[in-house]
């Protein structure tokens, strides 16, 4: 083995060790602990077998297959760079649902204890 292949086979290997500490510690949801674990494995795999993306790249009609790589690099950190846009807009809008709930409850709340002698709680 090649010392590329051991650096990448080795970062590999410590990402996935990175990010199973991670889901432990719960620093980390395990669903992203996931998808990172899956770019460790890709990484350890590239480092076991480099003329896997030589192959991927002819198969898919590539003829320089580190531009095949960082295509697909790119394309995949697009991907998830959309999917993290699309959580944080859900989480935005049950926040904004959620501060409006509040509010409304605090205005009643308000209005109950402004009448001290009415039957309201």
């Amino acid at each position: 083995m090649g010392n590329l292949q051991t650096t990448t086979l080795l970062l590999g290997i410590g990402l996935a060790l990175l990010i199973l500490y991670l889901v432990r510690r719960d620093h980390l949801h395990w669903p992203h602990g996931l998808f990172w674990m899956l770019v460790a494995m890709a990484a350890a795999l590239f480092g076991i077998w480099p003329r896997l993306i030589d192959q991927l790249a002819v198969w898919v009609g590539v003829v320089y297959p580190p531009a095949f790589l960082f295509l697909c690099v790119g394309v995949i950190l697009f991907i998830k760079a959309l999917h993290a846009d699309m959580v944080n807009t859900r989480i935005e809008r049950q926040l904004r649902r959620l501060n409006q709930v509040v509010s409304i409850l605090a205005a009643e709340n308000a209005k109950g204890q402004a009448l001290p002698g009415t039957d309201q709680p």
